[in-house]
């Protein structure tokens, strides 16, 4: 069984080689679909675009916009530290967040493609000392690069699903394969420690979710009030971080409840932008009103859905709706993150599909704060009976927030795991005349 469980890694490192002359093919049709940054394609190959800064460098790297945002804080306290930070992500997404949100000292590069050359290329490039994976980025080629140039690599945030370890389960080789390779896994919760301790991780330690000690998102109150005066007097409902499959349930609950409420306006953020074209034709298709933000189009007495197909806008839509329905959990896809919806108020709605976040989506459901909707005409009784009692609408908001604060405390508990691997390097960035970076610290291209 060992045998044939590190056979499958060994495969999964061939493939790679044997993918080689397939990459740029695969990079250029998700560039069309808006998935890749044409004019920094080449970092994904390895190639660094801006020259590795003098001194002590952690290499950081999250998926995409939720673990950027979660992150994020302690990105902020390494290079409050005196240690330069690069910053990695897959999604453009993610790439604009960090633009315009990394602190200086912290730059962005795209990862590398997991294929050793070009993994390689961007260890010779970079030279961190020290590699960070947020939550459960799980690259088997980075993995054993780091481990044969003798770089700690740690996972903070991390969690493992009942769903994912019963998978690395069947293809892992126990201690001595892929896991027993990680320095230390800061793990989300005691069920995703033990998860991890029995696939291999050697030091497991129990520092909770980051993503509740993450400010609110951020919205300028002009904004706010640009858009509070253009709903006024209507009952609004959002429906954020949505995936394929659900603005088809969404919208058929706001069909059903607008007979009884034609002030009804939904709200609908889609997980990924790029969708909010299509989802328009779809609705338009379908009979419904819709303005498309990205488009400019204005919020009128006829709308019945705006579709805020626009990135990092999350902050304004929380402040205006007083229901939200937390997307990617009606599909299979695991649950966004709610923290940011009850730390401002927003009385939650969700999906049977929580696996990404059981804990917290567990919390909300206990104390009553949150309700699992599980069809379109369900959710449009919910929204109803919610709307006709405002204060029951609020309670349940305001006790949402008080549900997640035994959860805080992460970002302190993680850099303290952390001290022994940075305190070497915040030293000896303290002794060293350091020239600042070759850009300004927020994005992969160089002034």
């Amino acid at each position: 069984m060992s045998e044939r469980r590190g056979a499958a890694l060994t495969a999964y490192r061939l493939a790679g080689y044997a993918a080689l002359p397939l990459v740029p093919l695969l990079l250029a049709y998700r560039t069309t679909k808006g998935k890749e940054d044409r004019a920094r394609r080449h970092e994904r190959y390895g190639r660094g675009t801006l020259n590795r800064p003098a001194g002590a460098l952690v290499w950081i790297h999250a998926a995409s916009v939720g673990e950027t945002n979660a992150v994020l804080p302690l990105v902020r306290r390494i290079v409050e530290e005196g240690v330069n930070v690069l910053f990695t992500t897959i999604t453009v997404t993610s790439a604009a967040v960090a633009a315009h949100r990394l602190p200086r000292g912290a730059f962005h590069q795209y990862a590398p493609v997991d294929i050793a050359p070009f993994v390689n290329r961007f260890l010779d490039h970079w030279k961190p000392d020290l590699a960070i994976s947020v939550e459960s980025e799980i690259w088997p080629t980075k993995m054993d690069c780091l481990v044969a140039r003798d770089i700690p690599h740690i996972f903070v945030n991390a969690r493992m699903s009942e769903r994912s370890f019963r998978r690395w389960a069947r293809i892992e080789a126990g201690k001595s394969g892929l896991f027993g390779k990680v320095t230390m896994s800061l793990a989300q919760s005691e069920g995703d420690g033990e998860r991890l301790s029995a696939l291999g991780v050697r030091r497991v330690r129990v520092t909770g979710n980051l993503k509740f000690d993450v400010p609110p998102p951020h919205a300028t109150p002009e904004m706010v009030e640009t858009v509070r005066g253009a709903v006024e007097g209507r009952a609004v409902f959002l429906a954020s971080s949505t995936h394929e499959g659900e603005e088809e349930v969404i919208a058929a609950a706001h069909r059903v409840l607008r007979h009884r409420r034609p002030e009804l306006l939904t709200i609908l953020v889609p997980r990924h932008p790029v969708r909010g074209p299509a989802i328009r034709d779809q609705l338009v298709a379908k009979g419904f009103d819709v303005a498309l933000r990205s488009a400019g189009e204005p919020i009128s007495a006829a709308t019945d859905i705006y579709l805020a197909d626009t990135l990092g806008e999350l902050g304004i839509f929380y402040r205006i709706a007083p229901i939200a329905f937390i997307g990617g959990t009606l599909v299979p896809v695991g649950g966004h993150n709610p923290i940011e919806a009850a730390q401002l108020n927003v009385a939650i709605l969700h999906g049977p599909h929580v696996h990404n976040a059981t804990d917290i989506y567990a919390a909300l459901d206990r104390t009553g704060r949150a309700e699992v909707i599980r069809s379109s005409e369900q959710l449009a009784k919910v929204l109803d009976d919610l709307f006709a009692d405002p204060n029951a609408m609020r309670r349940r908001a305001t006790k949402a927030a008080e549900a997640l604060a035994p959860f805080t405390g992460a970002l302190d508990a993680t850099m303290r795991a952390l001290v022994p691997y940075l305190e070497p390097l915040a030293i000896a960035a303290r002794l060293q005349d350091r020239e600042p970076p070759a850009a300004t610290g927020r994005t992969g291209r160089p002034r």
